[in-house]
């Protein structure tokens, strides 16, 4: 047997009464949430704590430098930001791409990944120490001559980079292109690719600086 009723919503009975007496609930939980405001007030924003400040002295392209630094600054930001050394690149920020590689007491690094208050005392070499244009390092002149700069970005690091890989190889420190890390390193292409891996090139100028590294390579020779 069909319902008639089925599918029609019930009305809805609301009558003054009922209006006036919300209306005045709602009225008396405000007043109620004023007066526990009253009582209990939220606390007054405090001032920010001032960041943890430390002195750090290097040595920079030869010349000594002296900061007062928040100690979570990078040597990168240090050399960008403070010494205004903007040669040495930001890329990802996260120690993958070598664009921000400097030398540091002889020994590459990549200066996102560490702590400026970390060098205290270090001789640090940024590309502005490599070389200049008025007088360019043999590294910086055979990346222009095999085209191994394209856009430019990364190289900074590539060339400082480069420099220390040289130095690598005649100080015999052993890299995992070698079978035998136990023998003394030889210079050859795969040493130079392996080396060199952790320098991005989105240009895709790899070969060309394989080019240019072995120019240099064999004049020092």
């Amino acid at each position: 047997m069909n319902n008639p009723s089925a599918g029609v919503m019930p009305e809805l009975h609301i009558s003054r009464r009922s209006v006036l007496a919300s209306g005045a609930a709602s009225v008396a939980l405000t007043a109620m949430s004023a007066d526990a405001n009253a009582q209990f007030p939220a606390p007054a924003p405090t001032a920010a704590a001032s960041p943890p400040m430390m002195n750090v002295a290097f040595s920079v392209n030869g010349k000594p430098a002296e900061l007062a630094l928040d100690t979570r600054t990078t040597l990168l930001d240090a050399l960008r930001e403070h010494l205004k050394l903007t040669g040495t690149k930001k890329g990802c920020d996260h120690g993958q791409c070598g664009a921000c590689t400097v030398i540091v007491n002889g020994q590459r690094i990549n200066s996102c990944l560490s702590l400026a208050v970390q060098h205290q005392g270090d001789s640090i070499t940024t590309i502005e120490g490599i070389g200049t244009p008025e007088k360019l390092h043999p590294m910086q002149a055979a990346f222009i001559k095999h085209d191994g700069y394209q856009c430019g970005y990364c190289t900074p690091g590539q060339v400082c980079s480069a420099v220390a890989v040289l130095e690598e190889i005649r100080r015999g420190v052993p890299s995992h292109a070698q079978a035998d890390i136990t023998a003394r390193a030889a210079f050859s292409a795969a040493e130079v690719r392996e080396r060199m891996s952790g320098n991005i090139c989105r240009c895709g100028a790899y070969s060309n600086i394989v080019d240019a590294m072995t120019e240099v390579q064999e004049a020092s020779a």
